[in-house]
């Protein structure tokens, strides 16, 4: 029996879900009202067709990555939680993001991003071009990592491995570090502390404090959480 309430944002929401965990191909509007427990007219009649239900997934995409907000008491600690949010929705809806470039919408979608950390880059002191790079550095930082991460985790089952090739004699007698690029890579760490350095150096000479970049639980040495 088909339900006799829905509302267009559970048909987003079940829809947004479906997409996230097995990309736009899956999202058909029997499987839809399948998942909503309702009849496929019902679907149209709240988010219209397929098409229409898509443009509408990409609008709350691009809606979604409008709510970052910094935190942190200084513009460096600010700009560092920008890019960890940022990285953070990315990874969080990959297909849905892949929608949004496809309808040629990247750009407006970091906009407020971008915003976000231009207003940081100038409370730190920053202004003209070199605030403009430093928007630039940690958006082309962000995305740069989010696509690593996403290839990584896609590659087939590598032989060697890493741990099979970083050897002593590989690492020039550097066993420390033969043991650490062995390891498993603790991204979500790696990933601060090379915003934290990138931030670091853009800040330099601004006339603001870019010495604690992180957010507080990252600030207690290498890779610590």
């Amino acid at each position: 029996m088909a339900r006799s309430a829905l509302s267009r944002d559970e048909v987003l929401d079940t829809a947004a879900a479906l997409v996230r965990e097995h990309g736009p191909a899956a999202l058909t509007m029997r499987r839809l009202a399948a998942e909503l427990g309702t009849a496929v007219t019902s679907i149209y009649w709240h988010v219209g067709n397929r098409e229409s239900l898509l443009d509408a997934l990409v609008a709350r995409t691009v809606t979604d990555l409008g709510t970052i907000r910094p935190r942190g008491a200084t513009p460096a600690e600010r700009l560092v939680s920008v890019a960890r949010a940022l990285r953070r929705a990315l990874r969080e809806r990959p297909h849905l993001v892949a929608m949004v470039h496809e309808r040629g919408l990247t750009e407006r979608m970091f906009l407020p991003a971008q915003r976000a950390l231009a207003r940081e880059a100038h409370a730190a002191g920053l202004r003209g071009a070199h605030a403009a790079r430093a928007v630039r550095a940690l958006q082309f930082q962000v995305v740069g990592y989010v696509l690593i991460e996403r290839n990584r985790e896609r590659a087939p089952a590598q032989s060697p491995a890493e741990e099979e090739l970083w050897r002593e004699e590989t690492a020039e007698s550097d066993p420390e570090l033969a043991r650490a690029l062995a390891a498993p890579i603790d991204t979500e760490a790696l990933f601060v502390d090379s915003v934290r350095a990138l931030v670091d150096g853009l800040l330099a000479g601004a006339g603001g404090s870019a010495g604690d970049t992180g957010d507080g639980a990252v600030g207690r040495g290498p890779y610590s959480h």
